[in-house]
């Protein structure tokens, strides 16, 4: 009763230590299962929190961008009213100018009254016939002058001398010089084509300034458009590079990621593979032990109960001087057999837990392969997809920035089109050492001084022919 008592017992530890196994890997896979979702959700605060640095970015990059703006809004506007400043200046130096060629054409006019009035018929006749006596003679140019010179000429000479001390003109100093030199018919042609020649000069000019300013303004606008042009494409480019340096680094990354996650999932098949031949072939040589323990514990059950059953000897009743020999009939080492069979049973029930714990380990080893290999082939779908994804964006990027080179040397090519046209406008159109504004005003003091002589001239009929 207490061998099956016994029996009993250990059938029930078993049973215990089994459920208990059980427990254990259900506890195991509870605790696995806890775990994949504490790291799933760490996965997606992580991809969370680098989102928002992403966004943060954008928005500092926007920001950034928004200050850029407003800096060249600023600059355009200051552009725009030195522009606006130069353009009023040039207005008033044209008016200036205008001013002083009306007061150069009044000169002239006056003069002109001058050289028409009585004085310079009588001076004509008195003097001029003596020009034609002196062509047969050949004197110096000091009488020359003194026998053609009339007092009208003076008169006149001064006139146009003065004015062109007043208003800096060297051409009215010029033509006061010849006046007084000159003979009298001379002098009126020369001061006809004078004016003629001023007039001519001031609509050349004016032609010239309105084709400057035309100039000037489109090359104006086409410089500073070109400008802007190189800056965002120079912006554009350091931008591009910097996007496929860092998609470069990140191929780079992946690369080397799914390397060396193809060789962590090829080790732990081949560490899966072995362990579970190992596994299998202690399965299977635990239960061939147990199937040769139990034969062992069926042989040495079976021989002890026949033993106890049986005689193995009969006792005999010996004589009164001869030795006891036995004093009970043998069964057989009942004691010390029920000792082998208790210990055969341990031997048995090692085995069985071995069996069992092995199968347990085997199960918790294939179901962490197949969690590791499911995680590890997700991760590498997803390296491989953000790999493509990386090549493709790096290779339009490689080809915006190409494309951005080329526009930036055809947009650099026009500028530098653009400021050497300035550099050759310059001397013509803007630095030509006197303002247009000037020049005009001195040109219409020399025509009206001008106009002045000859108004003066025009009122003689002297016939020097």
């Amino acid at each position: 009763m207490l061998v099956k008592l016994e029996d009993e017992f250990k059938t029930k530890k078993a049973e215990l230590e089994e459920e208990e196994l059980k427990a254990q890997h259900a506890f195991t896979q509870i605790m696995q299962q806890l775990a994949d979702n504490t790291e799933n959700a760490d996965h997606e605060i992580s991809k969370k929190t680098t989102l928002r640095a992403e966004t943060e970015q954008q928005k500092a990059e926007a920001k950034g961008d928004l200050e850029a703006t407003r800096l060249d809004r600023s600059e355009d506007m200051t552009y725009k009213a030195d522009t606006e400043a130069l353009c009023a200046q040039k207005a008033a130096d044209f008016n200036a100018r205008q001013k002083l060629r009306a007061g150069e054409l009044e000169a002239i006019a006056k003069a002109m009254e001058i050289i028409g009035s009585d004085d310079v018929k009588g001076s004509g006749a008195k003097h001029l016939p003596a020009l034609l006596q002196v062509k047969n003679r050949k004197p110096s140019l000091a009488q020359l002058r003194s026998s053609q010179q009339s007092p009208l000429q003076s008169r006149i000479a001064d006139f146009l001398a003065e004015r062109a001390r007043v208003t800096g003109s060297s051409l009215l100093a010029q033509v006061s010089t010849r006046v007084a030199a000159d003979p009298f018919k001379k002098v009126k042609k020369m001061v006809k084509d004078l004016i003629s020649k001023l007039t001519q000069e001031a609509t050349e000019e004016a032609e010239a300034k309105g084709w400057c300013d035309t100039e000037v303004t489109t090359n104006t606008q086409t410089r500073n458009k070109k400008t802007e042009e190189v800056n965002i494409l120079n912006s554009e480019i350091e931008d591009l590079t910097a996007t496929i340096s860092q998609l470069t680094q990140d191929i780079a990354d992946l690369t080397s990621s799914l390397k060396q996650l193809a060789e962590v999932m090829a080790k732990e098949t081949a560490e899966r593979s072995a362990n579970k031949a190992d596994n299998s072939q202690t399965i299977s040589d635990s239960k061939a032990a147990q199937t040769a323990v139990e034969e062992a514990m069926a042989v040495l059950k079976d021989f002890y109960a026949k033993a106890a059953e049986a005689t193995a000897f009969t006792q005999q009743t010996p004589e009164g001087d001869a030795p006891e020999t036995f004093s009970k009939p043998y069964t057989g080492l009942l004691p010390a057999g029920g000792n082998v069979v208790d210990f055969l049973e341990v031997i048995l029930a090692d085995f069985a837990r071995l069996e069992s714990e092995t199968s347990t380990d085997e199960t918790m080893e294939a179901e962490e392969y197949k969690n590791f290999m499911f995680e590890s082939e997700k991760d590498q779908a997803l390296k491989q997809n953000e790999m493509k994804h990386k090549t493709q964006t790096k290779t339009s990027k490689e080809s915006a920035l190409h494309s951005a080179e080329e526009e930036l040397k055809l947009t650099q090519e026009a500028l530098d089109k653009a400021v050497a046209y300035y550099e050759k406008l310059t001397p013509k159109c803007v630095d030509s050492g006197i303002t247009y504004e000037e020049r005009v005003k001195r040109r219409e003091a020399e025509m009206q001084s001008l106009q002045e002589a000859l108004k003066i001239l025009s009122g003689t009929d002297v016939d020097v022919a």
